[in-house]
């Protein structure tokens, strides 16, 4: 796939509930220049995942290794398990001419910042505190107390808010999505991300 415009990294960070990975799905089936950014981790793999389409599925040795030799843009332990983005697979798509969208946390987004300089960071919220804690709840797939705890962390997860390019409120996911590709084709016409179409332009007629 050509483009006209160097690729980046799009990552959504969100509060737990405010759908991000809803929202990166929705880019990715309705816009083919973005592919999904496919993570790597050290948990079991579960009944129905797919190792390379679910999740990248390494033993701690093969993840660590892979840290030694800075192939992933951002990794972090989670409990007891590692996660990271594998550079390898974001930079692969950047040479066919698409963009990458990833939905990672905050540490994660600040992590691709530094590594990938014009990564676009888009914080995902929902239009209130409330509606968030209900989001949490209504997925019926945490623990009492893993909801007590993702409550207690919304307030430190805000407050990062201005650490981001943009926010957007998914108040339905639909209109969010719209929105993140907005920003996306907005992103992509940035001077500073067109090969050369600017410098061309500029020049007088008949210039080589």
């Amino acid at each position: 796939m050509s483009s006209s415009h160097h690729p980046f990294l799009v990552v959504l960070s969100s509060p737990s509930g405010a759908g991000k990975t809803s929202i990166c799905r929705g880019v990715v089936a309705r816009d083919p220049g973005v592919a999904y950014s496919v993570s790597a981790t050290t948990r079991p793999k579960r009944k129905g995942e797919v190792h390379g389409r679910s999740y990248f599925f390494y033993s701690e040795k093969q993840f660590l290794a892979r840290v030694r030799r800075n192939g992933l843009l951002e990794h972090a332990r989670v409990y007891d398990h590692f996660y990271g983005t594998p550079r390898a697979n974001v930079l692969a798509r950047f040479g066919q001419g698409r963009d990458v969208i990833a939905d990672l946390d905050i540490q994660g987004m600040r992590s691709c910042k530094r590594a990938l300089p014009g990564t676009v960071g888009i914080f995902i919220t929902a239009p209130s505190r409330a509606e968030l804690a209900r989001r949490l709840r209504d997925r019926g797939t945490d623990s009492t107390a893993t909801i007590a705890r993702r409550e207690a962390e919304l307030k430190v997860e805000l407050a990062a808010i201005p650490d981001f390019d943009y926010l957007v409120v998914n108040d339905r996911l639909e209109a969010a999505v719209d929105r993140v590709l907005a920003i996306i084709r907005a992103e992509r016409m940035r001077t500073a991300r067109l090969r050369g179409v600017a410098l061309r332009l500029g020049q007088p007629k008949g210039a080589r």
